[in-house]
């Protein structure tokens, strides 16, 4: 089955982490992706170990199915070159990851774009945004946290915000952010005939991200804090220990599941006390539970709470993930081929249609593979292809 988005040619200037993250779900999903790379300054992600051979994993994996394309953007001729693949080659998706004008200046920018192809939709992911006194700022993942408030309520009140293991703002808020605004993008384009520009910033997306808990101070003059809700530590909702070291996410938040948590642990007479809102109360509750989860080791609980419909899950190692019967049955792990011929093991779309599927054609491409391919299909002459490689 074709993907979705087969009908959908994109010209990535990103790098790094989110906009690569879009872009491989838009590839993944059908569309045709072109990335566009500095033959000088190649993107840094091509240099980070782990390594597959002599192949960055983390290049193998954000751009796969994508087509590369070398191309100085500085080199004279070069903006041409990005104005005839929106016209003649038909790329009327553009997503950019730099700084807000430096597009512009070097002639590719959303109005010199637009003016070759007015159906262009422009989709520039930032980490401030366009506007704002914080626009040219440099930024990574636990500034974009740190800044949205997002960090003040989350860890202990003893040690403060932790350090999270994966990008949540930038693959939350910077690539799904972008994936987002640019196919709402494309289906207002389909009922117009316009394109128009996406101006998407990581920040924003953080801030918008916690809608709910802003109405505690918007409305309720409150300010959020750390273990003071039921979502973020402030009742048993929380991890705990167990005899061998492992850990118990227990999210037993209504009351019936909060009663059968009671109820496997030989502690009914916590029920009762569990569902108040009393916060001296709810710190007793949790220094009950958190002794009675350490008597056993995590084996041993498995066994008690996996018949159970009461909302508790072990906190799983990465390779326990991975061989998890439900990530198995999810497919949630596929083989990219690569150019020898092998397969690569990846992270799978998490996508289901009923309709499409995602497809897997490669891993990451080195760099410049197919600026011959491309240009030719542009309608460029073999001497004028011949110079930019």
């Amino acid at each position: 089955m074709p993907g979705p988005l087969t009908s959908l040619k994109v010209l990535d200037f990103t790098a790094l982490l989110p906009g690569p993250f879009a872009t491989m779900m838009l590839a993944d999903l059908g569309a045709a992706v072109v990335r566009i790379e500095s033959p000088t300054r190649p993107d840094m992600v091509r240099f980070l170990p782990p390594f597959d051979g002599d192949v960055s994993v983390w290049h193998a994996v954000l751009n796969r199915n994508k087509r590369s394309l070398a191309l100085d953007l500085k080199r004279s001729g070069a903006a041409e070159v990005v104005r005839r693949l929106v016209t003649n080659g038909g790329y009327d998706i553009v997503i950019e990851q730099f700084r807000p004008g430096v597009m512009d200046r070097l002639g590719v920018g959303y109005g010199a774009l637009h003016a070759a192809n007015p159906a262009l939709i422009y989709c520039a992911l930032t980490g401030y945004g366009q506007t704002g006194p914080l626009r040219d700022r440099a930024g990574h993942d636990i500034n974009y946290l740190a800044l949205s408030g997002a960090l003040s309520y989350s860890g202990r009140r003893a040690s403060g915000p932790p350090p999270l293991g994966m990008q949540v703002a930038d693959v939350g808020g910077g690539a799904l952010g972008a994936l987002v605004g640019l196919l709402a993008a494309v289906i207002q384009r389909a009922a117009t005939g316009q394109g128009q520009y996406v101006d998407i910033s990581i920040f924003d997306m953080m801030v918008a991200w916690q809608a709910h808990l802003l109405s505690h101070a918007l409305v309720a003059g409150e300010t959020p804090e750390a273990e003071s809700m039921a979502l973020n530590g402030g009742r048993a909702y929380d991890f705990y220990a167990t005899a061998d070291g492992r850990w118990l996410s227990v999210g037993s938040l209504e009351p019936k599941f909060w009663e059968g948590f009671c109820a496997a642990i030989d502690r009914p007479d916590l029920m009762g006390p569990g569902l108040s809102g009393d916060t001296t109360t709810q710190a007793w509750v949790k220094t009950e539970v958190r002794a009675a989860i350490l008597t056993r080791p995590l084996a041993e609980w498995l066994a008690v709470f996996a018949p159970l419909d009461v909302c508790v899950e072990p906190v799983l190692n990465v390779p326990e993930m991975l061989t998890h019967p439900h990530t198995l049955a999810r497919e949630l792990i596929v083989d990219v081929p690569r150019p020898d011929g092998g397969t690569q093991r990846q992270a799978a779309n998490p996508w289901r249609f009923s309709g499409a599927a995602a497809d897997y054609r490669h891993i990451g491409a080195t760099l410049g593979l197919h600026t011959e391919e491309v240009l030719r299909e542009a309608g460029f002459s073999p001497a004028e292809i011949k110079g930019w490689l």
